[in-house]
C-alpha cells in the first residue's frame, strides 16, 4: 500500500483551500467543544518512523478527500469523513471474518471428505479474501491518515522561534533568534512527479530546535514526530522534552482563542496532540519507569489544564488506560482484530489465514539453497514446511493437546526423551510462543545506546554471575547522562542466552551416541522450521549452541545423516543473511502478512554500527539524517509486533520446555560433557587389544 511515488511533494500539497476551509470549520467546532477528535488514535505508529512522507500515496490522499462529501453542497466535513470511515471499517471487517469462518469450515469439510465441488470452491474463495484482506487493509491505512486531525495544528517554518519564544518565563531578556540558527535544511532535486522546485528535507537541528520542528506543518504526516518519539535521548532527557511541551501549554492555554487561525491557538492544540502522542507511543519506556515524571505531568494537567478546558481529563483518562496495560506492546496489535470483540478463535483464524493466503511462506526472502529431502531420516519428512496446508496451525484450538500421547505429570522423570518424542514441528511452535512472549514486551526504544549497557558482538553482554541492575554505564552511554535507559535488552539477550545454553546441554547429557544424534537431528529441524516461519529469535539461539565448542567437537557429528548435516549450513546463510542488512526482514510485502521475530541480538548490532560516529557536526547541531536512520531501522520492532503468531498453545509442553530451559541455563556445558563418555571419540576394544599387542611383537622382536 506504500508508494514511493510523490512522497514529499504530497506532504505539501495537502492544504489545498479545500482543506482549508475544511480545518477553519473543524477548528471553530473542535475548540469550542473542548474535546479531541479521534483522542485515542494519535500516534502516527511505526509506518509513519519507516516510510515517513511516504508512507501515504496519493490513492490514500484522494479516497479520504471523496469522503464525507454532502450530496447537496459538495462541501467536505471532517466529522462526517470520520463516520463514513468507521462504518465502512465496520462492515469490510464483518464481511470479512464471516468470510474467513465459512472459509474455514469448507477446509475441514474438505479434510473429511474430499469432495471435487469444495476442493473447487476453495481456491476462488481464497482469492476473494485475499481482496477483502487488501481492502480492510487500505481503510486502515485511511484511517491512519487522520493524524491530519493534528496537522491543523501546524505552523510554518518561519513561525517556529514563535514557539521557543512563548515557552520562555524571561522573554523581555531572550535574545531574536531566527530559523537557520535553530535548524539545517538541504534540498533535493526537483521532485519527478510535479514541476516543483527542489523540497527542504531537514538535515540537523540544535535540541531546541529540533523540539521546535514538532510543531512545523506536516511533521506527523511526514513520519518526524515518530521517528523523534524514538530517537530524542541521543540529545535531551525525558524531562527536559517534558518540560518544553508543559512550558508551550503553560504560556498559551489562557491566551489560545477560537480562532483556529493564530499562533497561540496551533502552538496550544499542537502541544497536547504531541504529548499525547508520546504517552501512547512510550509509555512503558518514559513514564512508567520514572515515577517522578508521570507525578509531574498528573500533577500539571490536574492543577492547570482540567479546569480549563477537556484536554485535563482526557489526558488523565488515556494515563490511566495506557498504565493499565501489561506491557508497552499491548497496543501493538493491528486494529483489524481488535475492531470488535471476537473469539480467541477467530482472532487466531485471521492470522492462519494471513499464512495460507500466502503462496511463498519461506524461502524467497533467501538466497541459500534449501535442502531437498531427509534422507534415511524419512519420518521427519512430513515435519517439513513445504506445502501451504503444512504451515498452518490446525483448526480446532486444542489440537496439540489431542495429538500428544505423552504425559507430562513427571516432566523432570522424562528428561530429554520428550525432546525426540514431540515433533519438530510442535517443538516449533511452543518455542515460537515463548519467544513471542517475550519479545513483545520490547519497545524499538530498547535497543538503543546498547553498548551502555554492556552490549557486544558475539552476545557477551551478559555475563551469568552478573545481574542486569549491576551493569555499569561508565562507557560509551550515547544517551544523556540523567536520561533514564530501560535495560529490558538485556531480559532478551538473556533469555536468548538460556535457550542456547539449554540447547548444549540437552545434547552432551545424552548418554549415547545413536540418542545424541536423534537430539542433533531434532534441534536442527527445530531451527529450520523456525526460520521458516520467521521466528529468526529462537532459530539463531539454536544456532547458538549446536556452535558450542564442546558440541561441536562430539563424535555424533560424523554418523549425522548428510541431509540434516545439510540444515546447520542453511542456519549460518541465514545468520549472515540477517547480519547483512538491517532492514533485511522488512523487504517487500511479506512482513506485513507473516509473524516475524528477529534476533534481538543482531537487530542491536545494526543499531550499534549506525550509532557509530559523531551525533553532532562541527556547530553542535545534532544529525537528524543519522537520527533519522536510527529511527527506520528501530521501527520494525513495532512492525513485527502487529502480526503475532496464533499457534495453539500446548500449556504442558510449555511448562516443561519452561522447566529444561529453566534447569540448564547457568550449566557448565564443560561440566556436563565430562561426565559423559558418549562425548568422547572411543578406540574399538579390539583396534585396541590388536595395537597393544603389535607393540609387544616388535618389543621382543628388539630383543632377540
Amino acid at each position: 500500500l506504500q508508494s514511493n511515488s510523490c512522497g514529499p511533494a504530497f506532504a505539501e500539497e495537502n492544504k489545498s483551500s479545500e482543506e482549508q476551509a475544511m480545518i477553519k470549520t473543524t477548528g471553530n467546532s473542535y475548540l469550542a467543544s473542548h474535546s479531541l477528535p479521534d483522542f485515542h488514535g494519535c500516534r502516527p505508529g511505526w509506518s509513519s518512523a519507516f516510510y515517513g512522507a511516504e508512507c501515504f500515496d496519493s490513492e490514500v490522499h484522494s479516497y479520504l478527500k471523496n469522503l464525507g462529501k454532502q450530496k447537496s453542497s459538495e462541501s467536505q466535513n471532517i466529522d462526517a469523513k470520520k463516520v463514513e470511515l468507521e462504518q465502512l471499517l465496520m462492515m469490510e471487517t464483518k464481511n470479512y471474518r464471516k468470510t474467513i469462518k465459512f472459509y474455514q469450515k469448507l477446509l475441514q469439510k474438505e479434510r473429511r471428505s474430499k469432495g471435487p465441488e469444495t476442493k473447487s470452491m476453495l481456491p476462488k474463495l481464497r482469492g476473494q479474501l485475499q481482496e477483502m484482506k487488501s481492502k480492510v487493509q487500505f481503510l486502515e491505512l485511511v484511517k491512519k491518515y487522520q493524524m491530519m486531525y493534528a496537522e491543523q495544528w501546524g505552523v510554518e517554518s518561519y513561525v517556529l522561534p514563535t514557539v521557543i519564544h512563548n515557552g520562555k518565563t524571561d522573554t523581555m531578556d531572550m535574545a531574536p533568534m531566527d530559523e537557520s540558527s535553530l535548524l539545517l535544511y538541504y534540498n533535493t532535486e526537483k521532485h519527478q512527479c510535479n514541476n516543483q522546485n527542489g523540497v527542504r528535507v531537514l538535515q540537523a537541528g540544535t535540541p531546541l530546535g529540533l523540539m521546535a520542528y514538532l510543531y512545523s506543518r506536516n511533521a506527523f504526516l511526514e513520519g518526524y514526530v515518530q521517528q523523534f518519539l524514538y530517537t530524542f535521548r541521543y540529545f535531551c532527557t525525558q524531562e527536559e522534552f517534558l518540560q518544553f511541551l508543559l512550558d508551550r501549554i503553560s504560556s498559551t492555554l489562557s491566551s489560545a482563542s477560537l480562532d483556529p487561525s493564530t499562533s497561540l491557538t496551533k502552538i496550544c492544540n499542537r502541544s497536547f496532540y504531541i504529548l499525547q502522542a508520546w504517552i501512547e507511543d512510550c509509555y512503558s519506556v518514559d513514564f512508567a519507569t520514572n515515577t517522578d515524571l508521570l507525578s509531574t505531568l498528573k500533577e500539571f494537567i490536574s492543577s492547570k489544564v482540567a479546569s480549563l478546558n477537556g484536554y485535563g481529563e482526557r489526558l488523565l483518562s488515556l494515563l490511566k488506560d495506557t498504565s493499565g496495560r501489561k506491557s508497552g506492546s499491548a497496543d501493538q496489535c493491528s486494529g483489524l482484530d481488535n475492531c470488535e470483540e471476537e473469539s480467541e478463535e477467530g482472532r487466531k483464524t485471521l492470522h492462519s489465514l494471513c499464512k495460507k493466503l500466502s503462496k511463498d511462506v519461506s524461502r524467497k526472502n533467501f538466497y541459500w539453497k534449501p535442502s531437498k529431502g531427509m534422507g534415511p531420516i524419512a519420518q521427519y519428512q512430513r515435519e517439513r514446511l513445504q506445502s501451504g496446508s503444512a504451515v498452518l496451525p490446525k483448526p480446532c484450538c486444542s489440537s496439540f493437546t489431542e495429538e500428544s500421547s505423552v504425559s507430562f505429570a513427571r516432566a523432570d522423570e522424562v528428561g530429554p526423551f520428550l525432546l525426540i518424542e514431540c515433533s519438530a514441528q510442535q517443538l516449533c511452535w511452543q518455542l515460537t510462543l515463548l519467544q513471542q512472549e517475550v519479545f513483545h514486551k520490547s519497545h524499538p526504544v530498547h535497543f538503543l545506546n546498547s553498548r551502555a549497557l554492556g552490549v557486544k558482538d558475539k552476545c557477551v553482554a551478559v555475563p551469568k554471575a552478573v545481574s542486569a541492575d549491576t551493569v555499569s554505564l561508565k562507557v560509551c552511554n550515547l544517551f544523556l547522562s540523567k536520561c533514564i535507559q530501560d535495560q529490558y535488552l538485556l531480559q532478551l539477550l538473556k533469555n536468548a542466552d538460556s535457550i542456547s545454553t539449554w540447547v548444549a546441554a540437552e545434547i552432551v547429557t545424552c548418554h549415547t551416541t545413536k540418542r545424541q544424534v536423534n537430539l542433533l537431528s531434532k534441534f536442527l529441524l527445530i531451527a529450520k522450521c523456525c526460520y521458516e516461519q520467521r521466528n529468526f529469535a529462537t532459530a539463531m539461539q539454536i544456532l547458538a549452541g549446536l556452535e558450542n565448542l564442546i558440541v561441536r567437537q562430539l563424535p555424533a557429528w560424523k554418523i549425522l545423516p548428510a541431509k540434516v548435516a545439510e540444515i546447520m549450513e542453511e542456519l549460518k546463510a541465514v545468520e549472515v543473511f540477517l547480519k547483512s542488512d538491517s532492514l533485511c526482514l522488512m523487504e517487500g510485502e511479506r512482513f506485513k502478512t507473516l509473524p516475524t521475530i528477529p534476533s534481538a541480538h543482531v537487530l542491536a548490532m545494526h543499531v550499534q554500527q549506525l550509532e557509530t560516529g559523531g551525533f553532532t557536526m562541527t556547530n553542535g547541531a545534532h544529525k537528524w539524517t543519522k537520527l533519522r536512520n536510527i529511527a527506520k531501522v528501530v521501527s520494525q520492532v513495532h512492525a513485527f509486533q502487529e502480526n503475532p503468531y496464533t499457534y495453539a498453545p500446548d500449556f504442558k509442553l510449555q511448562s516443561y520446555l519452561r522447566q529444561r530451559i529453566t534447569r540448564f541455563k547457568d550449566a557448565d556445558i564443560s561440566a556436563l560433557a565430562a561426565d559423559n563418555c558418549a562425548n568422547f571419540h572411543q578406540i574399538p576394544a579390539e583396534k585396541h587389544s590388536r595395537k597393544i599387542q603389535d607393540t609387544l611383537r616388535r618389543m621382543k622382536a628388539t630383543f632377540q
